[in-house]
């Protein structure tokens, strides 16, 4: 399961989770969240020495199938640790060509005892996997199934239905049909929110990776399951104390990055859910018998303030850089490579800055970004102390600041950094979230517009025990036009409509994830809906959805199993399933949106002014909708720029198409030699000569056929047609061993 960034949505999961989602997901929550860095790793200091013939045995024995590998084909990595956890991990890698292709996978190893955390493998050839693949869906959970047999207590594990394997973006047809499943350990027949195991089936059957989250590696002790309050006693005390509030949700169009506005309500008590026998509120610090006091939206200063300049140039964003940036070590030295001028995800001008910290290590890098106009911190993310931290030149800090120094260095940072942007945001409206391992405190400044928050654009501060600026991360969407709030429905039919929806969950929970919080709770944890990513609209009263899981299904004569296949991979971008015409003829536009997504994927954090940004169309700008179609096709060859215009709304032939697919499969240079091939269909004399090459392979080949001994090349596809064109293409690629990288 891909990770949930950038989407902009509103998730309701946790119900009345307060801040506990990553940056750039919209969340129902103006706290102060987790930000959910990425855990330093750090070397290991163990006396006991693992040899790699240790390793391989304990692989071997958990995967008897790989006997063919010798030990030369494995490679032994450094043992390490997590922060919080000296838990002692190591990672195993084999590699080995066979038929010319590489095979290689990795496996990762905990505690003294050896056991296999986690494992990934790539198979040399997995043709059988692509769709269709060899396995259902069905029989695949079996496979999965007998797997999970190989761990201990696996009898205590249940298959987890709720699990949602979103892809954020579309899926290919070029590689193997994953089946994801997750199950989850049980005690009391309750689930254990961190005791998981995560088990991928190959559409061939193969088991292609596992993860296994062990939660307490110790003996830990839980809550009496006996003791719980009752369902309807957690209902009545979160109906009582529950309250929401109206608020502006933006979403964005990943294809073009063009944002838009949602007025929605959300639960707004900084809670998480309800301890099941205290009847506490479980909140990002902790549990407690009070809810926080609902505060009321203060501006983090009343005025503008002017910015911090309104001349600055390339050489003041170095200089700028270059203080900021310093580190106070002879053994590192900074190294500003480049400074990018350019426009961020939220369409703002800035200087994107690339720098380096060189060591003996090696180094470690990441960019600042300074907005172009002002010089002001857009966006910031300090990585002095593990830069330190990894050369063993970190020293150890003395008392951690209190919450409420910390907030005030926060806003004395916002105020020196990034001053003009502070009058349209509010000061932290929910619990403070303090990351006790690493000793630092998170805020979020949530924007105001017309007097309401705005879910998905905040100032983000994190600041260290020392006082010290960590992070400083500006989030300002660029918005013209914010709905009216005269015809919302009321907060009291809101409330309604969520008690209507409300349902509660049963979970083992532990407090936080280092070695001292040894004790599961249990907990009910909200959910409105049954669907995580759903939302609801305070101008109709309906609740909607930031994506669909499942996109619905069609029927049709020739090719209903395919169209559903596409349209659920998100390769075939359909609006509304109802009225969708799979008989239509595709417009070209529409034909190399379908054979790109095909081929390679297309992301949802894309913005218009990343990196190579060429325009090969007059009439195709990079904020055309699919501007990353057209060029992806002209960085491949399958278009050619024989004219300053590409008409995107004409119609695709059969002869047209057949080009494409042998330009896609590299084999242009043969289809042009036409003298040596000899067209022995009935309507031969209908393909154009310098297209008889193309039009011979791809009928050849299997990708277009014949019909009673007709090619028809001037007949216009349909979405059926590619839908049964396409995919002996991907097979056809992935013979070839083509890869088709997305950028």
């Amino acid at each position: 399961m891909k990770k949930l960034k950038n989407l902009g949505i509103i998730t309701l999961s946790t119900g009345l989770s307060i801040g506990i989602f990553a940056p750039g997901v919209s969340a129902s929550s103006f706290g102060n969240e987790n930000p959910n860095t990425a855990p330093q790793i750090q070397i290991a200091q163990s006396e006991k020495v693992v040899s790699k013939t240790e390793l391989i045995k304990k692989f071997r024995e958990f995967f008897p199938q790989f006997s063919f590998l010798t030990d030369s084909d494995f490679h032994l990595g450094t043992g390490f640790q997590y922060p919080g956890d000296d838990t002692i991990r190591h990672d195993l890698s084999f590699q080995k060509k066979v038929n010319g292709k590489n095979l290689y996978g990795n496996i990762g190893f905990i505690g003294d005892n050896l056991e296999i955390e986690n494992f990934y493998y790539e198979p040399v050839n997995a043709e059988d996997a692509l769709f269709p693949a060899k396995l259902t869906k069905e029989k695949a959970q079996e496979a999965a199934q007998a797997f999970l047999k190989k761990f201990p207590n696996s009898s205590e594990y249940q298959l987890n239905k709720d699990l949602i394997d979103y892809f954020p973006g579309n899926q290919v047809l070029t590689e193997p049909i994953r089946y994801t499943f997750s199950f989850v350990k049980t005690k009391n027949k309750v689930p254990i929110s961190d005791q998981t195991i995560q088990i991928t089936v190959l559409g061939n059957g193969e088991i292609s990776n596992f993860y296994r989250n062990s939660g307490s590696l110790n003996s830990p002790s839980y809550d009496d399951a006996a003791k719980v309050l009752s369902k309807d006693e957690a209902v009545k005390k979160i109906k009582e104390n529950l309250t929401f509030d109206l608020q502006y949700s933006i979403e964005a169009d990943y294809r073009t990055g063009k944002k838009h506005v949602n007025l929605v309500y959300l639960p707004t008590n900084n809670v998480i859910g309800i301890h099941a026998l205290s009847g506490e509120w479980q909140k990002l610090n902790g549990f407690s018998p009070e809810l926080s006091k609902e505060r009321k939206i203060e501006h983090i200063v009343t005025q503008p303030l002017a910015p911090k300049h309104t001349n600055f140039s390339l050489s003041d964003a170095k200089a700028f850089a270059q203080e900021l940036l310093k580190i106070n070590s002879d053994e590192i030295k900074l190294n500003i490579q480049s400074i990018d001028e350019r426009k961020n995800h939220n369409g703002q001008e800035v200087f994107a800055i690339q720098y380096m910290y060189e060591h003996k290590n090696g180094g470690t890098g990441t960019d600042l970004e300074l907005d172009k106009r002002t010089g002001e911190i857009i966006q910031y993310h300090n990585i002095q102390n593990d830069v330190l931290r990894e050369n063993s030149l970190s020293k150890k800090n003395g008392q951690a600041i209190s919450k409420e120094d910390a907030l005030k260095q926060a806003v004395t940072y916002l105020k020196q950094y990034s001053p003009s942007y502070l009058h349209n945001y509010a000061m932290p409206m929910g619990e403070t979230f303090y990351d006790e391992e690493n000793e630092t405190y998170h805020f979020n400044f949530p924007r105001v517009v017309n007097g309401i928050l705005v879910n998905g654009d905040q100032l983000s501060v994190s600041i260290a025990s020392d006082g010290s600026l960590l992070n400083l991360n500006v989030n300002q969407s660029t918005i013209q036009n914010w709905p009216a709030t005269d015809k919302v429905i009321s907060k009291e039919k809101a409330q309604a409509k969520f008690f209507e929806q409300l349902s509660l969950n049963l979970s083992y929970v532990r407090e936080g994830h280092s070695k001292k919080y040894n004790h599961y709770h249990l907990v009910y944890t909200p959910e409105f809906n049954k669907n995580p990513f759903s939302y609801l609209n305070a101008l109709t009263g309906e609740w909607n959805h930031t994506f669909e899981t499942s996109k619905g299904k069609i029927s049709h004569p020739r090719a209903e199993k395919e169209l559903n296949y596409l349209i659920q991979s998100g390769i075939i971008d359909v609006k509304d399933i109802k009225t969708f015409n799979a008989d239509a003829k595709v417009t070209k536009g529409a034909a190399l949106e379908v054979i790109m997504k095909s081929l390679t994927r297309f992301y949802n954090d894309y913005y218009p002014g990343r990196p190579n940004t060429s325009q090969s169309f007059d009439n195709i700008k990079p904020d055309h909708p699919l501007y990353q179609i057209v060029e992806r096709a002209v960085s491949l060859g399958i278009l050619k720029k024989e004219g300053t215009t590409f008409n995107l709304d004409e119609r695709l032939t059969r002869e047209e198409l057949a080009v494409w697919y042998i330009r896609i499969l590299e084999l242009e240079q043969a289809a042009k030699n036409q003298g040596i091939y000899q067209l022995k269909f009935a309507d031969a004399k209908d393909v154009k000569t310098e297209n008889i090459g193309y039009v011979a392979l791809a009928q050849s080949l299997g990708l277009l056929t014949t019909t009673n001994n007709k090619f028809n090349p001037k007949q216009e596809v349909t979405y059926a047609d590619l839908a049964l064109s396409v995919i002996p293409l991907a097979h056809e690629a992935y013979k070839k061993g083509l890869e088709f990288y997305s950028f």
